[in-house]
């Protein structure tokens, strides 16, 4: 999910074209009794101050070195990961860093410190109907009713990946009712299909529900999330489905090669096809960038 948080976040400013700033921690020695309050100053750059990053394993998981210096949050908490992957992928947005450290582009270093300083102060249950919410306005279930060719690709595109959420198999089958409409006020979302996924979703631990919750934000819709999570869509799929309509209206001359033109009605049926025996698997962003201990 790390991972998909990550390559999310590359592949909607590479669609959008645009840079992507943030709130960045100020970055400086020690805890300071001010440090609540300047937390989440907006720092987008700094000197580097550091020659080498190393990882280590200590007693509450991976941390992350700077020189001879523990990294921390910008609420001054160990940075601290679960998996060793996650501490190599964090370690290498450090060490990637020239002569001036961009926080901007340190985008899983922002996503762990959500989890570890939770400055939204969200618990378990707040996190998942965040995430479910978004189920009244999901992407995918918004339609327009002209023109044609736009209609036929949200059908082609759209249509199987609700109908998959709808019949998921095992491990653990959905059964759910979630639909579409061309009202403006969306479909009627059931009151079970929102408690079946509620349910789903309190299986995963606090650290998965950040990176899914992030990237449901970002696509504006939970059954894109779904899929992504299933390994049924790729990052690249899913980004290009939740802007399908976006990417229709692109003109011909700029489009790129992930959808027809928009005079052809065929689609790409982006959607991959279910193989016999498959088995599935089971971010207001507003954290910032950490500050290393002395």
């Amino acid at each position: 999910m790390w991972r998909s948080c990550l390559r999310l976040w590359d592949e909607g400013r590479r669609l959008l074209n645009r840079p992507r700033g943030g709130l960045i921690a100020s970055v400086g020695p020690g805890p300071n009794p001010r440090l609540q309050a300047r937390a989440y100053a907006p720092l987008t750059e700094r000197k580097r101050f550091y020659q080498n990053v190393s990882i280590t394993q200590g007693e509450g998981g991976f941390e992350i070195n700077l020189d001879h210096r523990k990294l921390k949050t910008p609420q001054a908490k160990l940075f601290t990961v679960p998996s060793e992957a996650l501490a190599i992928a964090v370690a290498t947005e450090w060490d990637s860093q020239q002569d001036t450290i961009k926080f901007y582009t340190m985008h899983l270093t922002t996503l762990c410190n959500t989890s570890l300083d939770n400055p939204t102060q969200r618990n378990k249950d707040q996190l998942i109907r965040a995430a479910v919410k978004f189920l009244d306005t999901d992407t995918i279930c918004y339609r327009v009713e002209e023109p044609e060719t736009l209609v036929e690709l949200q059908k082609n595109e759209w249509d199987p990946v609700i109908e998959w959420a709808e019949k998921r198999p095992f491990p653990f089958r959905y059964g759910v009712e979630i639909g579409s409409s061309t009202s403006i006020m969306g479909p009627s979302i059931p009151a079970r299909t929102q408690e079946v996924l509620i349910s789903h979703l309190a299986s995963y631990n606090m650290w998965a529900l950040q990176g899914i919750e992030f990237v449901v934000t970002q696509l504006k819709s939970m059954v894109l999330t779904l899929g992504l999570i299933d390994l049924r869509l790729t990052v690249e799929q899913a980004v290009l489905l939740s802007r399908l309509e976006e990417e229709y209206q692109v003109p011909v001359s700029t489009k790129s090669n992930s959808f027809p033109p928009r005079a052809r009605s065929d689609t790409c049926c982006l959607w991959p096809e279910p193989h016999p025996g498959d088995i599935t698997s089971s971010t207001d962003n507003s954290a910032c960038d950490p500050q290393p201990s002395a």
